[in-house]
């Protein structure tokens, strides 16, 4: 993916529906689709702001259901494709990693750490498991090649499902009204303040130390939301940042909120 694609500019929506971390949580998905429909209206924007997948065990309905509710949102006259975004979440991370993990240094290790971290859901649904992961490690890396092959082979027999994580965007924004206002930017756990937005990096999905105490605006937005929170810390809405996760996978809601193009919260609702 070129630098150019890894953002994605929202243009000039009415207003711009941002989800949070899903985590595989299916009925909890559905509700919100049904929130969102009805309230949907022709110019707004749909943001899914990743972790998507990961933890729950529902990974390949969660997906299905993505898939269904943008087919059923493109169906209305005018919106376009770039109208719905999913971004780059930790777990939508890992599973790219996975499917290189011939590739890594230590990749038992590295495999180890994933599945702990929520990656083992994934690899599930798509017919993988630990066991095969680290006996095809320790096969050497054509051995393990062939077995993230089967990997990738699974996904592609799910009708679109490779589409959605090939499709991934790092972020999302709007620069407001022409009156001037800031606009907003749209990520999955933060950023890194003292870094600008091309060189983020992991931060996008992992997020960074002093994100939800930001005071000052980050590069030109008025205001910054994510949809993961790695310290689990729940909603919060400051004037600058805005964190919509309830926990959603972790005993906890899935947050929508509705935001203004300059990052005005007008609607906040948790299932």
């Amino acid at each position: 993916m070129s630098e150019a694609q890894k953002f994605i500019d929202l243009r000039n929506p009415r207003r711009i529906w941002a989800v949070g971390s899903i985590h595989a949580q299916t009925d909890h998905l559905h509700a919100v689709h049904e929130v969102i429909a009805a309230r949907f209206l022709p110019g707004d924007r749909l943001v899914y702001l990743g972790n998507m997948v990961g933890w729950g065990e529902r990974v390949l309905e969660t997906v299905d259901a993505l898939l269904a509710f943008r087919t059923w949102l493109l169906s209305w006259r005018g919106m376009e494709a770039g109208d719905i975004v999913y971004l780059r979440g930790a777990q939508e991370e890992m599973w790219h990693k996975l499917l290189q993990l011939q590739f890594a240094p230590d990749p038992q290790q590295v495999l180890d750490w994933m599945t702990r971290h929520g990656a083992g859901a994934t690899l599930a649904a798509y017919g993988g498991t630990v066991e095969q992961g680290m006996a095809a490690a320790r096969g050497g890396t054509m051995t393990l090649g062939r077995w993230t092959q089967g990997l990738r082979q699974a996904m592609h027999a799910h009708p679109g499902h490779e589409n959605v994580f090939n499709t991934l965007r790092r972020a999302a924004y709007c620069t407001g009204p022409e009156q001037g206002e800031g606009g907003v930017l749209l990520v999955s756990a933060g950023v890194d303040i003292r870094r600008p937005l091309n060189h983020q990096g992991d931060a996008f999905w992992w997020g960074a130390p002093g994100f939800a105490q930001m005071s000052e605006p980050y590069g030109g937005f008025a205001r910054v939301v994510r949809g993961y929170d790695p310290a689990r810390k729940g909603v919060a809405v400051t004037d600058r940042v805005a964190t919509l996760d309830g926990n959603c996978g972790l005993g906890g809601h899935l947050v929508c909120g509705c935001l203004s193009p300059s990052g005005e919260i007008l609607d906040l609702f948790q299932v």
